[in-house]
């Protein structure tokens, strides 16, 4: 019998794997991760883990950026991706309305009382895409409001929302938007008083640098653009379903309700991509004010069995397993424990964020020594210090983490949100040893920050 073998297709052409992403996909991936040692062999993964080829372990810090939320292979998630595809469903006949995608709307809504419907899509990109046609429509304007350094997805809508000038050079014309402080009231209130304003989008963390909204100001935000007939959009593509110690973000400030609310990532399970757009009853109506508006906004593969199916399985393994306060607490103790090592260490500067998405900031020291090496990254390009903390933290400790963005000297920790003490410990005696060594006379890790100014200056 002859047919397709995925398991004797590895096995056969696995080892090709940075050579095939060299040839056929974004060549730059793979020269990147030879560059910095990246460019490793991960043969399984189970929780907040991965196996190499050599049975070594790595911890996830990373949760591929905030997709991993129960960690790899949960098997309650894992039962009911097995389940729904012997279940034979006629999925996706686009003219009848199967049950799983109104049973994962409603139970998502009781996350957010105040809300009323769900559009399911593919993508956190796709979610935000939604809330702004949505926006748009519902109030018969076409301007959006967001905040500087904000990240919202890549696609052209979210991308004219966009916050950095990286993501978006090259790609003009986007839509007519604009940006604004994060925090500055008054230059909200100055733009919603030319009434061409649809909808202001905002992170409640903002996933660059890891920098939460000023207390009061969402609250006093959604009152400015209420009293201006616009809406308020709450990303929680990356904050929400617990990440930051609540189910939603937003909910850390009191009398905050969204109009919109857009989400995606952990709710996947790690799994199958889905997003979701949650949001008032009257919006939705507006958009599809008739029968013949039906269609008029949709996804081909939205609402799909196998993502509803690990929709409700993610949403079910929270509540068993408590994974919201879970996070809450393990992300203060980790938090706690990394503030203090603020006053030991002169190159770390500060230990932000809320639950299990913790920002570190790294920044000028003191002394002088130190301070002619920092100077002499900072004069390469900025961002380099960090990503000096992040290899030594995968090579010798085998621990994943990411930079938190583009000429930052900040590293964001978004881990599983099934992590506890055994991984805090971990983590901090590898980012002590770390600190150590950066602190030192010299040593590897400085020889690689050489490395790494040697790089920069090539690619200028």
């Amino acid at each position: 019998m002859t047919g397709f073998d995925l398991t004797a297709l590895l096995a056969e052409r696995g080892g090709e794997r940075y050579e095939l992403h060299a040839r056929h996909l974004n060549h730059q991936l793979p020269r990147m991760l030879h560059t910095i040692g990246f460019d490793k062999v991960y043969e399984r993964a189970q929780g907040a883990y991965f196996w190499d080829t050599d049975g070594q372990d790595y911890l996830d810090m990373l949760a591929g950026f905030g997709v991993m939320g129960l960690g790899r292979h949960h098997p309650v998630v894992r039962k009911a991706l097995h389940d729904v595809l012997d279940a034979e469903l006629p999925d996706l006949t686009r003219f009848d309305c199967q049950p799983l995608p109104g049973l994962l709307a409603e139970k998502l809504l009781t996350y957010a009382p105040h809300l009323d419907r769900v559009f399911f899509g593919n993508s956190g990109t796709e979610a935000v895409e939604t809330a702004l046609k949505f926006a748009r429509y519902a109030t018969g304007r076409g301007r959006i409001l967001y905040c500087t350094h904000a990240f919202h997805g890549l696609t052209t809508g979210s991308l004219s929302v966009n916050g950095e000038d990286g993501f978006r050079d090259g790609f003009a014309p986007l839509l007519p938007d604009t940006a604004l402080e994060m925090g500055d009231l008054d230059a909200l209130e100055r733009e919603l008083k030319r009434g061409d304003v649809a909808a202001f989008v905002v992170e409640p963390i903002q996933g660059k640098g890891v920098h939460p909204t000023p207390p009061g100001f969402l609250r006093a935000a959604q009152e400015l653009l209420h009293r201006h007939k616009a809406l308020l959009i709450a990303d929680e593509v990356q904050t929400g379903l617990g990440r930051t110690g609540d189910f939603f973000a937003y909910q850390h400030e009191d009398g905050v309700e969204p109009d919109l609310v857009c989400v995606a990532k952990a709710l996947s399970g790690g799994y199958v991509p889905v997003g979701a757009t949650l949001g008032k009853d009257w919006i939705f109506k507006k958009v599809y004010s008739s029968m013949d508006r039906v269609l008029v906004h949709s996804a081909s593969f939205g609402a799909n069995a196998q993502a509803m199916a690990a929709g409700l399985a993610v949403l079910s393994v929270m509540e068993d397993e408590q994974i919201v306060a879970g996070a809450r607490h393990t992300g203060e103790l980790l938090r706690s424990r990394l503030a203090a090592l603020v006053d030991k260490y002169e190159l770390l500067h500060g230990v932000r964020g809320r639950g299990l998405m913790i920002g570190i900031e790294f920044g000028r020291p003191t002394s002088l020594g130190l301070r002619g090496r920092w100077t002499m990254l900072q004069a390469a390009r900025k961002g380099l210090f960090a990503q000096m903390v992040v290899v030594p933290l995968l090579q010798r400790h085998r621990i994943l983490t990411q930079v938190s963005g583009d000429h930052l000297e900040v590293i964001k920790l978004i881990p599983p949100l099934i992590i506890g003490e055994r991984e805090v410990d971990r983590f901090v005696e590898a980012f002590t040893a770390v600190m150590d060594d950066a602190h030192g006379s010299g040593g590897l890790m400085w020889d690689f920050g050489r490395t790494l100014v040697k790089q920069a200056l090539q690619t200028r």
